[in-house]
């Protein structure tokens, strides 16, 4: 008798190719296992870093560089004789006469010196100040807006002096005023840096800063300068618009 194999329908096993999915039924889908809790790693305390308040080679290049010449030149009025430094500060001077016959040299050659020596208060604010600028804004902008300080509070104090010389107002002798440094600078740095900070410490740094420039304007020892240190703060304050947005350390777009 002949055997017959019955033909593969649902529910039947072929020989071949052995068990047969149901007609009619959607294949089943795996289900993946559930992900794993995401756990955030724990939080680093900050650690303090003092060492940031000072220039660095590579963290605050510009200030490193003019902070060494400074402290050079510091050295040279320190020990070089007194009548060779007469004429290096006369010839530096940032008086009506030098302005109106040189006044780009002129102006580099006084931002070369610190009235008062490399251990004068300003030094320290230089240092302080250009570093923390520098390191939120770089060094070629913490530059401009030293640069910006230092002429523009000069020259707003020399010609009115030109000025009044040619009013017959002060003798001919005030076109030679001794006048050098890094204070003008150093004070536009500081309100410049003041806009950048959080309300409460920017508005102090102001306050304390601006309260010691008034002090000095009270006394009367150097009135033409102590208006210089206070318009060159507000030329700082100016400045905010510019510098936020220059500011590397905003998180805002």
């Amino acid at each position: 008798m002949k055997r017959t194999v019955p033909e593969t329908g649902p529910g039947r096993t072929s020989p071949e190719t052995g068990p047969t999915v149901l007609e009619g039924m959607p294949r089943q889908r795996t289900v993946p296992p559930p992900a794993a809790p995401f756990v955030p790693p724990p939080a680093r305390r900050a650690v303090p870093r003092p060492w940031l308040l000072l220039p660095t080679p590579g963290g605050a290049p510009f200030t490193f560089g003019y902070a060494a010449a400074l402290v050079m030149t510091s050295l040279v009025a320190r020990y070089a004789d007194p009548a060779l430094m007469g004429t290096l500060y006369q010839a530096s001077s940032t008086d009506v006469a030098h302005l109106l016959q040189a006044p780009v040299p002129v102006l580099i050659a006084s931002a070369l010196w610190v009235a008062g020596g490399v251990l004068s208060p300003y030094s320290l604010v230089f240092l302080l100040v250009l570093t923390a600028l520098e390191r939120r804004t770089g060094g070629p902008r913490t530059a401009a807006v030293f640069l910006v300080g230092h002429v523009c509070a000069t020259l707003a104090t020399e010609i009115p002096v030109g000025l009044a010389v040619l009013a017959g107002l002060l003798p001919d002798s005030s076109l030679h005023r001794l006048d050098y440094g890094i204070s003008f600078g150093v004070a536009t740095s500081l309100g410049a840096l003041a806009g950048l900070l959080r309300p409460w410490p920017g508005r102090l740094l102001l306050i304390a800063f601006g309260g010691v420039l008034l002090q000095d304007l009270l006394t009367l020892t150097d009135p033409l300068s102590d208006w210089g240190h206070l318009f060159s703060l507000a030329i700082g304050i100016a400045l905010w618009p510019r510098v936020r947005r220059w500011d590397r350390t905003d998180p805002r777009p």
